[in-house]
């Protein structure tokens, strides 16, 4: 249930020595057609590491044929030399691929991820031979391998699948922290093998990661090297249309979502901010966006306290259409402020488990929107005050 759950991919996950812990870091995925179409979505950030810039050009092509991701560095904020490197992985992964697999690629054909630390330069001499590794290792059954080998400060792989009659979707991703609105420090590759043109996996991804991976929170904070991609093999003969691609990517690209929400850096709840009653779609997540990236709404629930008063006045920050006096609020199903105001005890909240589910009414409209976030805890604090250390 995996990347390589589609028919034409194969896959595969290798330690190449790039982590000193010796764990998997180089991933590749590999689209043997007969269709070579993708589509892509990148960091909104305008600090935009080398592997994003060298993609975004591949994905002008219209065409990946494999994709080569490393989870020992980001090469972000690298320079010249860090595009170079880029553009050498490619280039020898290409060469590879076609003196052992006998596969007509050219650099141009390969898509290229990277993360980690920010700020350095990859060991090219560690690189490059994993790549020769992971094309060796390369597997029709190697989705979860490749899944384990994006791992950063990921504690469980991640992978999910959509089946559908005579074709399916799958995918893996990475991410646990920085995960913010205009993606996250994550890498996903999505894979299927219905037949598509470029602009029908553009339209069916973009409005995929809409309600999914930019509807995702944990620390406020956007990465560098943010990445979703959307390949297509064709294997399957079938050519679904766009509505029925689209809800096959959303499927997907929610339960990914979900795990990396999950996963998240020193988290102990699991928070759905639900905005119901808004004047408008916009109006909704940007209240939900609001709520979920506000550190005393995320300390209140790391110490299990129904602080419903922090929520409104996060509430209050935003430009949404509301009046203060008509905002109902529950948690976990009990209203503890309505019209604005206290309502039912907030000692009747149970915030003793994992997920919790706040309810917004902003009472101005019919529209609505969920974000999901999680609480700031001590361990969040301390995983990332020594992450380069």
């Amino acid at each position: 249930m995996t990347v390589t759950h589609p028919k034409g991919f194969k896959a595969s996950g290798v330690a190449a020595g790039l982590k000193a812990t010796g764990n998997p870091d180089v991933a590749l995925v590999v689209n043997d057609g007969p269709d070579y179409t993708a589509a892509a979505v990148f960091t909104g950030n305008r600090v935009k590491a080398a592997p994003v810039l060298w993609s975004q050009q591949v994905l002008r092509g219209g065409v990946v044929r494999a994709v080569v991701l490393n989870s020992g560095g980001a090469n972000a904020c690298t320079g010249s030399q860090g595009f170079r490197d880029t553009h050498a992985t490619a280039e020898h992964t290409a060469s590879v691929l076609r003196s052992t697999k006998k596969l007509m690629i050219g650099p141009g054909d390969i898509a290229v991820c990277s993360t980690g630390l920010i700020g350095e330069l990859l060991p090219m001499d560690k690189l490059l031979p994993g790549v020769n590794a992971a094309v060796k290792a390369l597997a029709a059954d190697g989705g979860p391998k490749a899944a384990e080998a994006i791992m950063t400060t990921d504690t469980v792989a991640k992978n999910a699948v959509a089946q559908r009659e005579g074709w399916s979707v799958g995918g893996i991703a990475k991410g646990a922290g920085m995960l913010a609105p205009a993606l996250a420090t994550m890498l996903v590759v999505i894979t299927t093998d219905a037949s598509a043109d470029n602009e029908t996996l553009d339209a069916a991804l973009r409005a995929a990661t809409r309600v999914t991976f930019d509807r995702i929170d944990a620390d406020g904070c956007m990465s560098t090297n943010d990445t979703v991609l959307l390949l297509a093999s064709g294997a399957s003969d079938r050519q679904p249309t766009l509505a029925e691609l689209t809800a096959a990517v959303t499927e997907v690209c929610h339960d990914l979502a979900q795990q990396l929400i999950a996963d998240a850096e020193g988290a102990t709840k699991h928070i759905a901010i639900e905005v119901a009653g808004a004047a408008s779609e916009a109006d909704a997540v940007q209240v939900g966006r609001t709520v979920a990236g506000n550190n005393l709404v995320k300390t209140a629930f790391f110490g299990n306290d129904p602080n419903w008063g922090r929520i409104l006045a996060a509430v209050g920050t935003t430009s949404a259409a509301f009046e203060a006096d008509r905002i109902d609020v529950a948690i976990n199903g009990v209203w503890v402020c309505k019209n604005g105001a206290a309502a039912e005890d907030r000692s009747k909240v149970d915030l003793s488990g994992r997920d919790v589910r706040v309810t917004i009414n902003l009472h101005e409209g019919e529209m609505n929107a969920t974000i999901w976030t999680t609480d700031l805890s001590h361990a969040y604090v301390h995983e990332n005050s020594a992450y380069s250390s």
